[in-house]
């Protein structure tokens, strides 16, 4: 590596350090309060960088907190392929696959076609769709990163993982007790909260406290609906490229390369090789990519702005998680 390759890297790191730094520091902070008062990480990460909204306008961090709020971001959601294996999909059988499937493709489609009802772009119907149907905030900026540049998508996704963090934490207490009310088996109580809930954190509470078969269930049921980001990802940017280029004069690519990570990190973990502290430790390092990198997209968001949604957005993510419950329900009562 010649001298003049070193210098731009040099000087390329000294402009996106304070950025970065800043990023990291807020979401060690929510990281911690996360722990002590059992709220969202994601939530604690997005309000606290709001706070900090200012230092994302002009100054030293600006370049760094873009670059964390894109790049960091797509490397999280890259590493989430770690936390899949196709022996967890077929150890429950075929029905919680169909099931999976089916809640993805119509939540997305009913969700797409509630958005433009209320005046809406389809995109932000199939942010938000995604989000509830998939993985919630993971899914909302796996999305986010996959659909073109437009004035108004960091506040739309910035909005519906604010969303959808509120609504996971409210699924996480309610729906435990939906499923005693209804007297689901273990099993089945947890295909229920694993097909329902929308972040895996809370599914894994939600199961856990009602007991052990219905937590390791749902917690699978949930890493399926996690493998489905990828085709939804896939299908997200083939629908930008058919609408054309975006405010930047560039197409998005037919298969993002974060999406191809995830793919090829699901398959190499698949194979049983990978030792389980490696997977703990991808992982790990997956989730603080996203925490930091919600925390730089908080940043860079002001709060006004988000004012100006309006009741709209909100009844629409609202009357999507409550789709969401009465589809898996009918389903389930279904034979799937």
């Amino acid at each position: 590596m010649n001298a003049i390759a070193l210098t731009r890297i040099h000087s390329r790191t000294r402009e996106l350090a304070p950025g970065f730094i800043v990023s990291l520091i807020v979401a060690a902070a929510a990281s911690f309060l996360s722990e002590h008062y059992g709220a969202p990480v994601m939530l604690f990460a997005l309000l606290l960088g709001m706070a900090l909204n200012f230092l994302a306008s002009e100054g030293a961090c600006k370049a760094g907190i873009e670059f964390t709020a894109r790049t960091v971001l797509r490397i999280g959601v890259a590493l989430l392929g770690m936390r899949i294996t196709l022996e967890q999909i077929a150890a429950l059988g075929w029905k919680p696959v169909a099931l999976v499937v089916i809640l993805v493709v119509v939540t997305i489609g009913v969700s797409v076609i509630a958005a433009k009802a209320m005046g809406f772009q389809r995109l932000f119907g199939m942010l938000t769709g995604g989000a509830t149907a998939i993985c919630g905030a993971s899914a909302a900026l796996a999305l986010a990163a996959a659909l073109p540049n437009h004035p108004q998508k960091e506040r739309a996704t910035l909005f519906t993982v604010i969303g959808v963090s509120a609504l996971s934490t409210l699924a996480m207490i309610v729906y435990p007790m939906i499923a005693n009310w209804l007297s689901l088996s273990p099993q089945v109580a947890g295909v229920f909260l694993g097909a329902t809930i929308h972040d895996v954190a809370q599914v894994v509470g939600a199961g856990y406290s009602l007991s052990t078969e219905t937590g390791d269930t749902a917690t699978v049921v949930k890493l399926m609906r996690v493998a489905m980001l990828l085709p939804v990802i896939v299908c997200a940017a083939m629908v930008t490229r058919m609408q054309g280029a975006d405010p930047t004069g560039k197409r998005p690519p037919l298969l993002p390369w974060f999406a191809v990570g995830f793919l090829l990190l699901a398959c190499i973990n698949s194979t049983g090789w990978i030792a389980p502290v490696v997977q703990g430790s991808v992982n790990e390092l997956s989730r603080w990519c996203l925490v930091v990198s919600i925390s730089a997209l908080g940043m860079k968001t002001q709060l006004k702005e988000l004012a100006a949604v309006g009741i709209k957005p909100i009844l629409l993510m609202v009357g999507e998680t409550v789709f969401l419950v009465v589809l898996v329900l009918l389903l389930l009562r279904w034979g799937l």
